[in-house]
């Protein structure tokens, strides 16, 4: 029952995070924004698809291993973590790439003291995630195909704000 709970609560929280983005995308495209990164978006939400049925179906296949209540209070705190990234972006945090003309990136919230935090709080996910219900071969597959993602997905990144002067 609690693998039930928490795979819905993390699906839940997953799509409420598409709305949010969906809903900033308009807001931003409003303002002029300019979309980088096209070309691997669609291998994001593959990874992340991949990544929720390999949670499922490892659970399963490993007979159900119980909850980890230390890397269930681990992810807990990184899920803190992860809203006060995404609401020092506000407006402007979606799950794609967008830039605003003339405006520069933010720098309050955890922002002021690290270059990405959102990707931070994301290998944390990865890598954690899993390990709530004993899923190492999901944490150790997903931790790598997700940081060779994000090699592409910063790079990308630093490139659009390259000209922009701290």
């Amino acid at each position: 029952m609690s693998f039930i709970l928490f795979i819905s609560f993390f699906i839940l929280q997953r799509l409420s995070e598409l709305y949010i983005a969906r809903r900033n995308e308009k807001w931003l495209l409003a303002q002029g924004a300019v979309q980088y990164g096209q070309s691997h978006y669609p291998f994001i939400i593959a990874l992340h698809t991949s990544f929720i049925i390999s949670i499922i179906a490892e659970y399963f296949l490993r007979g159900q291993p119980p909850i980890s209540w230390i890397f269930l209070v681990i992810f807990l705190l990184v899920l803190l973590f992860k809203f006060w990234a995404l609401s020092s972006l506000g407006k402007y945090w979606n799950t794609k790439i967008y830039r605003i003309p003339g405006v520069y990136p933010v720098k309050k919230g955890p922002y002021k003291f690290l270059k990405h935090p959102n990707y931070m709080e994301v290998v944390c996910e990865i890598a954690v995630i899993p390990l709530v219900f004993h899923l190492y071969y999901t944490a150790i597959i997903f931790t790598i195909l997700n940081a060779a993602m994000l090699t592409v997905r910063i790079g990308v990144e630093n490139n659009v704000w390259a000209d922009v002067r701290d």
